[in-house]
């Protein structure tokens, strides 16, 4: 078992001083350092959507993350590409998110999760019933390999709790859009924690561009 999702920044091109010559090359001009005078450009362009400066800045992030967190996050597609590991290739360690807490229905939608926290082990037994499905699952998958079943076909009884891991690429006007998504009080739980992590990586790198684009 494992709890928590990590995010990891690889790699990233471009600066503040990228998107704010992008966006004055229609006047021929070009700057060699970022000024404080730049912050209003910068402003300018996310607030009246001006987002093709913002495209020419990009990052790269190694994330794990369970499958069903993946599943979502791989929805966002323009201006980003994902690479994921496969399970067809390799039969490494089946790693299995645990919430640390279990959250109720909600009363009033049909999605999203309310504030109460259910206890779905209240005799305290050694293994809860959750713990137990992902075990089998896990001895299953490794049982199908043993016996010789090609690991494309083995993995389909591994549950979406089981952590994945991937390269996520893109432009940092397309990062911005998932976590002015993702980063809302309303979006899955174990989601926000990945958009969060994307959201604290990007200022520090983007300080400037990025407030504006998600201030907007």
């Amino acid at each position: 078992m494992q709890v928590d999702n990590t995010v990891e920044l690889i790699d990233h091109m471009g600066s503040d001083l990228t998107v704010v010559n992008a966006a004055r090359v229609s006047f021929g001009k070009r700057k060699e350092a970022f000024t404080i005078s730049d912050v209003g450009l910068v402003q300018y362009l996310a607030k009246h959507n001006h987002w093709s400066p913002f495209g020419h800045a990009s990052l790269q992030f190694h994330i794990k993350a369970p499958v069903f967190v993946a599943r979502q996050l791989v929805k966002h597609q323009v201006g980003l590409v994902w690479n994921e590991v496969s399970r067809r290739y390799v039969d490494d360690e089946v790693e299995f998110y645990k919430p640390e807490e279990w959250r109720g229905k909600p009363t009033n939608s049909k999605q999203g999760s309310s504030d109460e926290v259910i206890d779905i082990n209240p005799k305290q037994r050694m293994v809860d019933d959750y713990e137990q499905v992902c075990q089998s699952a896990k001895w299953t998958y490794e049982h199908l390999l043993r016996l010789g079943v090609a690991p494309e076909q083995a993995r389909m009884v591994l549950p979406q709790s089981m952590f994945t891991e991937w390269y996520w690429s893109g432009t940092l006007m397309a990062f911005a859009r998932v976590c002015n998504l993702r980063c809302k009080p309303d979006t899955q739980k174990e989601t926000q924690v990945v958009a969060n992590q994307i959201d604290v990586l990007a200022e520090d790198v983007f300080p400037w561009s990025w407030k504006a684009l998600r201030d907007g």
